[in-house]
């Protein structure tokens, strides 16, 4: 199989990583009040957008480079994210995105999944969505626009559950975000581990109370 049918199949929304059990903090920005209608939810996007470019483009670009360098890539995702719901949702998604990569690409993934687990690793999202897609012959920079993508979706389906936006809406605000993805692709690409950042520390803040909200349909 091609790269490009493998970076269309791991877009797919059924592709079984139980990413959409997270909405990526905003689900607490919303009940803390921080965001309201379609212009709250567009500026959380935008800085969703750029934290992502800061703070997981680097991890997974130095995974994409080297894939045996993973566990000490996952030591240092282990350390950045200092916010225990955003660390906890990375090392959830990781294992999920590794686990089942393994189960439907066998051949190149699962010597990876167990190089991983010899190694102790607690199983990041980034670094391990680099390695992967490394081993699946898919081109970086491909790796890095679907990590965006993937966000941005995550996101914005978030909002239409908890009923921000509508459907429509939300496809036509990602429509709009075109430009934006591009912009923090252009600026993040090449960004190396050294350059990890946290931009947005409000966001960060807000999704660290997850736990604390009275109800909640999201994992994180």
């Amino acid at each position: 199989m091609g790269s490009a049918w493998r970076v269309l199949q791991l877009a797919d929304s059924g592709f079984p990583t139980g990413g959409f059990a997270h909405s990526g903090g905003l689900e607490a920005a919303v009940q803390q009040g921080e965001v309201r209608e379609r212009e709250g939810l567009e500026r959380f996007v935008r800085e969703l957008m750029w934290q992502t470019g800061h703070g997981a483009l680097p991890l997974l670009g130095a995974a994409w480079r080297e894939p045996s360098t993973v566990g000490a890539l996952d030591a240092r995702a282990d350390a950045f994210l200092t916010n225990h719901v955003a660390n906890r949702a990375s090392r959830t998604q990781g294992r999920a995105f590794l686990d089942t990569c393994a189960r439907i690409f066998p051949g190149p993934v699962g010597p990876l999944r167990q190089a991983a687990r010899e190694a102790g690793v607690r199983y990041h999202h980034a670094p391990l969505f680099g390695a992967v897609l490394r081993v699946l012959d898919v081109e970086l920079s491909d790796a890095q626009q679907l990590l965006l993508s993937l966000t941005l979706r995550g996101a914005l389906s978030a909002a239409v559950r908890i009923g921000i936006v509508g459907t429509h809406e939300a496809h036509q605000m990602q429509n709009r975000c075109a430009p934006l993805l591009d912009s923090v692709l252009e600026t993040c690409a090449g960004l190396g581990v050294e350059s990890l950042a946290q931009t947005s520390p409000l966001m960060d803040l807000l999704g660290s109370t997850h736990d604390r909200l009275y109800s909640r349909l999201f994992l994180s």
